[in-house]
């Protein structure tokens, strides 16, 4: 085993050479950050709290609209009747896109409403087209977080409005927002709209508060939100080259934070960490012994490219090895897991990558199955003696 990892290991140092990438401490109360390409968890702040999620949980009510559009039971030039109770949560306070009791916005307008906006009209007019009432719809939101395993989140209401059963944390909205972002691709361009304006009623409100938009940093979504309760919070999302980065904050103090801690958080996932190609699909990364089968070992093989997102940090602080009970039993079937590839890097969660067999193992006769009893024994010894 140690002999396989050899390669493997090299390649770590390779590509781990160089100064120690730095850490980043953000202010924001609770913060995760994932690169969403390869799935690596850059950053994790009191990430499993449940909190008020403010208006970020509007991404539930996007996601909920958007599968019904992915489903054909709405179109886009669908309409939906707004209600009176669609427009008395509107004078309550907070955002809005100045809909009136009556209007029949398009099911198009009404994500822009949402997306842009950030009317919690729009998501009371949605909830009823969706459900007929927001306390239905707010069930079907729950169904869907259980559905999605969101372990710590619960909804009242369509839109973010303050509730004590309002909540989520960062983890969840991230693993929420990346579910969007893979499942839905043609929605998800609305997420970087700047602006819109139903009907010419809100120029002072069309602009769209995401502030990572229009900095030049690859930014095209998605969510922001903001309460006295929960501060000041941001979904955002960038994309440069083949790379995805996902961070989630909330708790900043000040509608500038917001701005500054995104900005400064994806640069930094960006610049301190890359991706690189460990290993390729089917490469053998180890060979595991056999016992009692037709052959004494089995070489183990990854299913896909083992894409690693790789710090700047000291070769000697990042680890490989493989992991597996043995020796394996026959018979073993091609294709089976058999280990994990265990990837270590300081600062970040390990990666730990599927092997499976990359060969049929059958289960030996009785003269095999006993010449390779006999060859474990001696292989044991023969350690043994000289000290492993």
């Amino acid at each position: 085993m140690i002999r396989s990892l050899a390669a493997i290991l090299i390649v770590l140092a390779a590509l781990a050479a160089g100064r120690p990438a730095a850490a980043f401490d953000t202010i924001a109360r609770s913060a995760y950050v994932v690169d969403v390409t390869t799935g690596t968890v850059l950053l994790s702040k009191n990430a499993d709290a449940p909190e008020p999620p403010a208006s970020m949980s509007k991404l539930m009510t996007i996601d909920l609209l958007f599968q019904a559009l992915a489903d054909g039971r709405l179109k886009m030039d669908d309409t939906a009747t707004v209600s009176q109770e669609a427009v008395d949560l509107t004078r309550k306070g907070g955002s809005t896109m100045y809909l009136k009791i009556g209007d029949r916005p398009t099911i198009q307008q009404l994500i822009q409403g949402i997306i842009v906006n950030s009317g919690n009209d729009a998501c009371v007019a949605v909830a009823e087209k969706l459900a007929g009432t927001e306390t239905a719809f707010a069930k079907l939101m729950n169904a869907k977080a259980k559905a999605l395993g969101l372990d710590h989140s619960s909804f009242a209401n369509a839109s973010g409005w303050p509730d004590p059963h309002q909540l989520m944390s960062m983890h969840d909205l991230a693993m929420l927002a990346i579910h969007i972002i893979k499942t839905y691709p043609q929605f998800y361009h609305f997420f970087g709209e700047t602006e819109y304006d139903y009907e010419n009623r809100a120029p002072g409100n069309r602009f769209n508060r995401n502030p990572i938009l229009t900095l030049g940093i690859g930014a095209d979504g998605m969510k922001t939100g903001h309460t006295v309760e929960s501060g000041y919070g941001l979904v955002g999302s960038a994309k440069r080259g083949d790379r995805r980065v996902l961070v989630v904050l909330n708790g900043l103090p000040t509608e500038q934070s917001r701005g500054t801690e995104g900005e400064k958080l994806i640069n930094w996932a960006f610049g301190q960490f890359t991706e690189k190609t460990m290993a390729k699909k089917g490469e053998v990364i180890a060979r595991a012994p056999v016992w009692m089968g037709s052959a004494p070992e089995v070489a183990l093989v990854p299913t896909e490219d083992v894409k690693l997102l790789v710090p700047a940090i000291g070769a000697d602080q990042m680890s490989a090895k493989v992991i597996y009970t043995g020796p394996l039993k026959a018979p073993i079937k091609a294709g089976t897991q058999e280990a994990d590839l265990v990837i270590s890097a300081p600062g970040m969660e390990d990666r730990h990558i599927p092997l499976v067999a990359a060969a049929e193992v059958k289960r030996g006769g009785v003269g095999k199955r006993l010449a390779t009893a006999a060859a474990v024994l001696l292989r044991d010894i023969a350690g043994k003696a000289a000290g492993y």
